[in-house]
């Protein structure tokens, strides 16, 4: 019992720490862009290799590197398209989506990607997995209602083709059995899209020393290992567990602004915070309750 809830706790950290790493890049891009201080093709491409350079530093430490030769290329191709995909779309949509508008979007496609798949796979949602899910997005549509304004169409393309491809992306995780591995070749199979990307989008870049830092951060920290720790977190989540946490993102985002930016603390922050992790709650108590269920009719 005790191995039981050690392993529970432990899966919950690693879920909170990817958390707040998602919702430090949604902050360190929107920093970069609005400011104008990088070019969205420029932030992918930093973000990108400067996780791969993150990957190359941790390997150095180890006694064992990733670089033997990959036994599936063609999964570690499809995962990298996804990364690239959802990097270079979500950087592109924050231009011309306001915060409030992209996270719905983003979010919204992500839930439908990682429950649809779900269920063409058998994995059928129970009736309080659904109540949990729309009490989740009923608290971040709350939350960002008031900067929700009608998105440009290319804006919501590439916002909702963000969140198509992150979800298949964690989807593909959630059988990561080497999980620093597995995120390090990811990030190595996107660097051939990243040098197609700079010869493209050459002639329009715009650098600023500050936009290359808060690249960096974005990569090396809150994506190189974000990333690895979420594909640790992915082991102990159901797929829909996996799609539901990830509604908090805004949330803690907001959060980390009262506490590092001094922003106020609202009564709309306060009632979309118990919303979301209410349902959140709502899901994995379900998911729980469904499991306890299905092991007892087992063993009878």
């Amino acid at each position: 019992m005790t191995e039981v809830l050690y392993k529970n706790l432990q899966m919950i950290g690693y879920t909170v720490v990817a958390l707040i790493a998602f919702a430090a890049n949604s902050v360190l891009c929107r920093m970069a862009l609005k400011d104008n201080a990088i070019d969205a093709s420029s932030f992918t491409a930093v973000r990108l290799i400067s996780g791969v350079i993150m990957f190359i530093i941790l390997f150095n430490f180890k006694a064992k590197s990733p670089s033997v030769k990959p036994a599936n290329k063609s999964r570690y191709w499809k995962s990298g398209l996804m990364l690239f995909i959802y990097a270079i779309t979500f950087s592109f949509a924050y231009i011309s989506l306001e915060t409030g508008t992209g996270a719905l979007v983003l979010f919204g496609s992500v839930q439908l990607t990682m429950i649809i798949t779900s269920i063409v796979r058998g994995n059928k949602l129970h009736f309080s997995e659904w109540i949990g899910v729309a009490i989740s997005f009923s608290g971040l549509a709350y939350l960002v209602y008031p900067t929700l304004t009608t998105p440009s169409l290319l804006g919501f393309i590439l916002m909702a083709l963000s969140g198509v491809a992150w979800g298949i992306y964690t989807l593909a995780g959630r059988g990561s059995v080497n999980p620093m591995k597995d995120t390090a070749l990811n990030f190595k199979y996107t660097v051939p899209l990243v040098l197609a990307l700079m010869l493209v989008s050459f002639p329009m870049i715009n650098i600023s020393l500050n936009g290359v830092i808060l690249a960096v951060m974005s990569g090396a920290l809150a994506s190189a290992l974000g990333y690895t720790i979420w594909y640790i977190a992915l082991s102990g989540l159901s797929e829909t567990e996996a799609a539901v946490v990830q509604l908090s993102v805004p949330v803690i985002a907001a959060i980390g602004g009262v506490i590092f930016v001094s922003e106020a603390i609202s009564t709309r922050l306060i009632i979309a915070s118990i919303l979301v992790l209410g349902g959140i709650l709502t899901v994995l108590i379900g998911r729980w309750q469904f499991v306890k269920n299905k092991v007892g009719s087992d063993t009878h």
